[in-house]
């Protein structure tokens, strides 16, 4: 249980909210066991984007022990789901996230996602009616390949939510966790079979097109603009040496600090492929794996009231003035964060050196430090969301934002 705090009627965040938050506390203490069995448990059993049936189940089921209504299958997506309690005008969106990443497993430690959303719910439930909550979890798929979010704000999953939260680990905290917009590429080259030795001539080389590319690429990274990134793989290269390839993939991501960054170096990537297939006389189409992840652009309040949480309960996140120096990848909660406002902060966690997309992650995702992350995550989030409830200036600010997006949505 991590230290109340004190305040008065007359102060922010009185008496009337610490009172909440204790309430809260205990609720998410309570459970603590059960979250980090539930983390434990979803790391235990990893499942790639959209195929996480076993992960849902175990994360709705202490959702529905404490009566949240639960709807699976949202969206069109068979484990996505949405849990809610209460009734309040202020619809918080938490988001849990289970997918586990090839080969390497949790080793983006998503099983902490999943159980620290469930306990910041559990949490609030027992406030909701109080504050005039409805507390939501969403169950949001395949962050690490396939934009289960994306699909889901496009799909109107997210149309009630006035403010949305999650945490995700990583090897320390950061508070405004700074991340990349991202394209996710697949480009075919197709050329013409022939003998490799008996009859070359005839052939036209796909995967000659895919070194031309990459070549071009390399020789591009001098000339990116800070911030830009690409990188990838040969997912197809050809079946056997004595056949000159008709057909190879590039699977391509293209990051930039922002969209329209992103949008000029597509631009520019586009042209390497395109080169690769006119050197070797071949043809190419380019086809987006996933939706685009937009950059995170957390909202300033919440930011500022997880800070203040985080650091009550004896976390040192970096400095605000180093947070742009250190982004965190991409994730489609920027997506999310461009249109409602949201925070996804990082929660640090003793990896031995390791960072995510590690092997040395996911076995630190279940330590001690890691069971702490759980329960700490679910404190802040449950206190930021008290905190903006109770201050009616947030909180009118996010219920009028609500209801413009929902007069443009119609």
């Amino acid at each position: 249980m991590p230290p109340a705090r004190s305040g008065t009627d007359d102060e922010p965040g009185g008496a009337i909210t610490a009172a909440a938050e204790q309430v809260s506390d205990r609720a998410i203490a309570a459970a603590a066991a059960r979250l980090i069995d539930l983390s434990h448990s979803i790391h235990a059993e990893p499942e790639l984007a959209f195929e996480e049936t076993r992960s849902v189940a175990k994360t709705i089921a202490p959702l529905a022990e404490r009566g949240f209504e639960i709807e699976t299958g949202v969206a069109d997506l068979p484990t996505a789901f949405r849990a809610s309690y209460g009734s309040g005008p202020l619809t918080v969106g938490i988001c849990a996230e289970y997918d586990a990443l090839p080969e390497i497993g949790h080793a983006c430690g998503h099983n902490i996602i999943a159980a620290s959303s469930v306990g910041a719910a559990l949490g609030l439930a027992e406030v909701a009616d109080a504050l005039g909550l409805t507390v939501l979890v969403l169950g949001t798929p395949a962050e690490e390949s396939g934009g289960g979010k994306v699909l889901m704000l496009e799909r109107g999953v997210f149309d009630d939510v006035a403010m949305a939260m999650m945490v995700h680990p990583g090897p320390f905290d950061i508070v405004g966790a700074h991340s990349l917009a991202m394209a996710d590429l697949s480009i075919v080259f197709h050329g013409r079979e022939a003998h490799a030795s008996a009859a070359p001539e005839e052939g036209r080389n796909a995967g000659d097109a895919v070194t031309i590319a990459q070549v071009a690429l390399g020789l591009l990274r001098q000339h990116l603009q800070p911030g830009q990134q690409l990188h990838g793989i040969v997912g197809n290269g050809g079946v056997a040496p004595n056949i000159v390839p008709g057909r190879a993939e590039l699977l391509y991501y293209l990051r930039a600090v922002d969209s329209a960054s992103l949008d000029d170096l597509m631009r520019r990537a586009f042209d390497c492929f395109a080169a690769g297939a006119l050197a070797t006389g071949c043809t190419h189409e380019i086809r987006t794996v996933a939706p685009t992840y937009t950059e995170l652009t957390p909202d300033p309040a919440l930011l500022c009231a997880y800070r203040e949480h985080i650091v009550d309960l004896g976390r040192v996140p970096i400095a605000p003035e180093l947070e742009r120096q250190r982004p965190l990848g991409s994730t489609d909660m920027g997506n999310v964060t461009n249109v409602i406002p949201g925070i996804h902060p990082v929660i640090g966690i003793d990896a031995g050196g390791a960072v995510t997309h590690q092997p040395g992650f996911a076995e630190a995702s279940v330590n001690a430090s890691a069971d702490r992350a759980v329960t700490d995550g679910a404190f802040a989030l449950a206190r930021t969301a008290i905190t903006v409830a109770r201050d009616e200036v947030h909180r009118d600010r996010l219920l009028q934002r609500l209801v413009q997006r929902q007069e443009d949505i119609r």
